[in-house]
């Protein structure tokens, strides 16, 4: 006699995902502290009857570095995230159809990756209600499964700042509420940057007082952001990554330091090209963002200044009201 068959998703079952960018490392908090924005990937996943079709639209709907087209197929990113977690909880996965509209820059250093990542997820957790409880704790594996660490992909998840790390049971995070004085600008060129190439610059060791700088200015961040924003300048200086980065974007490398100069926590969002300024001040904002609108040419091209919040919800997916999907 054969086995019966093992749960499976309906046929027409619908989730809505939304999903912040982020900001990772906020200078000295490399691979360690993240932080949620209020610019959002938003999609539609329906269950199928076999195969994958994914439709791409808004200001991410390029990928990589010349703008080339994000992949419409099974290699997708947000598709190959659900097939991800169907695999690791055992369940055949449907056909797919996904619908996706994304704001989220690619390769700028606001979280493409991790928000693409974290909408699969997501909608793997959506379509397998009432067949596999996965949970908060699954989804922050499963996407740091995915993306290699969970700096981006814990404050797509949670929101709000993020510290994240791993121990022998897998990765964790702590998420904490910025101090309402805090408000953000990010600076967003023309050009993207490679994160692979980012890090390739990286060394594998630094000097021992670098590494007790970046302890003590990680350690104010986060008082900085959660208590005492008139630190942040002094709470956002690093030497452990940024200075290492600065030849492969060094555009990237003036503004920070012209910022910074004017009295601007201005530090490289993720593994840039973006710049992300801390400001405990409106009119201070206002002036950043100025200052960035002033600049041109190079190889960056013009550079765009984003007023921005933090995102305090993180990623969401709810049910789609049968006969209601795109």
């Amino acid at each position: 006699m054969a086995d019966a068959p093992g749960p499976v998703v309906p046929v027409g079952r619908a989730v809505r995902v939304r999903v912040p960018a982020t900001s990772a490392n906020l200078g000295p908090g490399f691979d360690t502290l993240g932080l949620a924005l209020n610019v959002h990937d938003e999609l539609e996943v329906t269950a199928t009857e076999s195969g994958i079709a994914v439709d791409v639209s808004g200001v991410g709907a390029t990928a990589g570095e010349g703008g080339d087209a994000v992949p419409t197929d099974e290699s997708n990113l947000v598709a190959r995230s659900v097939l991800h977690v169907f695999d690791r909880v055992g369940i055949a996965a449907p056909g797919l159809r996904i619908v996706a509209t994304n704001s989220i820059p690619h390769g700028r250093g606001l979280g493409s990756s991790g928000a693409a990542i974290v909408s699969g997820v997501l909608a793997a957790k959506g379509l397998l209600e009432g067949i596999v409880d996965v949970s908060d704790e699954d989804v922050l594996r499963f996407a740091t499964e995915l993306e290699g660490h969970p700096d981006n992909v814990a404050p797509a998840i949670f929101g709000g700042l993020t510290i994240a790390w791993v121990d022998e049971t897998g990765p964790r995070h702590k998420q904490l509420a910025v101090h309402r004085g805090v408000s953000l600008l990010v600076a967003v060129p023309e050009a993207t940057m490679s994160t692979k190439l980012a890090r390739s610059l990286q060394p594998d060791a630094v000097p021992h007082a670098d590494a007790v700088f970046n302890l003590s200015r990680s350690a104010l961040l986060v008082a900085a952001l959660t208590q005492s924003p008139e630190l942040l300048l002094d709470a956002t200086e690093d030497r452990l990554h940024q200075a290492y980065r600065a030849s492969a974007m060094p555009d990237t490398s003036a503004l920070v330091a012209e910022l910074r100069a004017a009295g601007h926590a201005a530090v490289v969002s993720g593994a840039g090209p973006s710049v992300l300024v801390l400001a405990s001040d409106p009119a201070a904002r206002l002036e950043a963002a100025r200052l960035v609108e002033e600049r041109s040419g190079g190889a960056m091209g013009a550079w765009r200044a984003r007023l921005l919040a933090v995102d305090i919800r993180g990623g969401t997916v709810e049910p789609v009201p049968t006969g209601a999907a795109a």
